[in-house]
């Protein structure tokens, strides 16, 4: 069966995976770009934007698995669009006409509608479901590949407590929010289902990542 990934997910100190006050201007809230600031830096980032140059090393390593392999992206609302997105008819995403997913890509959302066809191979299809619902959509359209799981933090959080995720990377970057959405809270005890591993690397970003055990 396909696998269930989360990468380059990145939170801060305390564990906040986006600030508070979200807005079309303001996509992580008072966090700004600072949780993504090791990310934007490396050559994959700078390739997907068609972009020369670019750090190298473990940031870059890690960054660069996020595509491979994938099929179709679950994301939350939040992730879509600043909140009120679903009052605009019009709203199409961050991304402009070709967003870099490339797959389908199911949002999450109490209030659905038609699936919108973007430019590059990007589908989104708006899903009023529960997790496991959610992915059996994802699985079938991923055609066998794997389904990456893009965020937020409460989307991801609702993942790993169904016990969904079958690996996972997430990029603890070292400043502190104080507010926000925290991965964390409610989980418990992940190190007994998952093997953890963490690296560290000279721009002070410490990659954890989770594979679950007995898979």
């Amino acid at each position: 069966m396909s696998e269930v990934r989360v990468h380059n997910f990145a939170i801060s100190l305390d564990g906040f995976g986006t600030g508070e006050g979200q807005a079309l201007d303001a996509p992580f809230g008072h966090a700004g770009e600072r949780l993504h600031e090791w990310l934007v830096g490396t050559r994959f980032f700078h390739a997907a934007d068609g972009l020369p140059g670019g750090t190298l090393g473990a940031d870059n390593a890690f960054a660069e698995q996020h595509n491979p392999g994938i099929g179709a992206e679950i994301m939350g609302a939040g992730k879509f669009g600043p909140p009120g997105w679903q009052d605009d008819p019009e709203w199409k995403g961050w991304w402009g006409p070709n967003p870099p997913y490339h797959t389908p890509v199911f949002v999450l959302t109490h209030r659905p509608r038609p699936p919108i066809e973007m430019e590059g191979g990007t589908t989104f299809h708006f899903l009023d479901a529960a997790p496991s619902d959610a992915l059996a959509r994802a699985r079938a359209a991923a055609d066998g590949a794997d389904v990456r799981i893009g965020g937020g933090p409460s989307v991801v959080r609702d993942f790993l407590a169904e016990g969904l995720v079958d690996y996972m990377h997430v990029a603890q970057v070292p400043i502190l929010l104080g507010r926000g959405v925290r991965l964390w809270d409610g989980l418990e005890s992940l190190e007994q289902t998952y093997n953890i591993e963490a690296v560290s690397t000279p721009t002070g970003i410490t990659h954890l990542t989770f594979t679950a055990k007995n898979r």
